[in-house]
């Protein structure tokens, strides 16, 4: 079911006011999976602060050390380069794309491997 819609009783549809549907964003099972690595993250004492941006094109997820700073990384999602380069991009603090796949595990896996350096230091 799109986002912005549901199901009525007797099965109509029923538009939610003030919903966007050309609007990308994160299905459940792929944000549980993102805050799951923010709070370990946090934990590590790596991330402090996120932010969320949802346009037509791209839904992303920026972790950030501190407030007023760049994003230290960014996680997007670009469902229309599904069939080239992959959906799920990692971007790194100054812009580089340092991970691009076609699974968001793969992707998050760079950060994961970070993870663990940083708790055996």
């Amino acid at each position: 079911m799109a986002a912005g819609i549901s199901t009525g009783v007797n099965g109509a549809v029923i538009q939610f006011p003030n919903r966007n549907q050309r609007q990308i964003g994160f299905e459940r099972q792929e944000l549980q999976k993102i805050l799951d690595l923010y709070g370990r993250m946090v934990a590590a004492g790596e991330w402090r602060d996120y932010a969320m941006d949802f346009t037509r094109d791209v839904a992303v997820f920026a972790a950030f050390r501190r407030t007023a700073e760049q994003p230290q990384t960014r996680i997007e999602k670009r469902p229309a380069l599904r069939n080239r380069q992959g959906m799920w991009a990692l971007v790194g603090e100054h812009g580089q794309v340092l991970k691009r796949g076609h699974e968001l595990a793969g992707v998050l896996a760079l950060v994961e491997r970070r993870l663990l350096k940083s708790v055996e230091a």
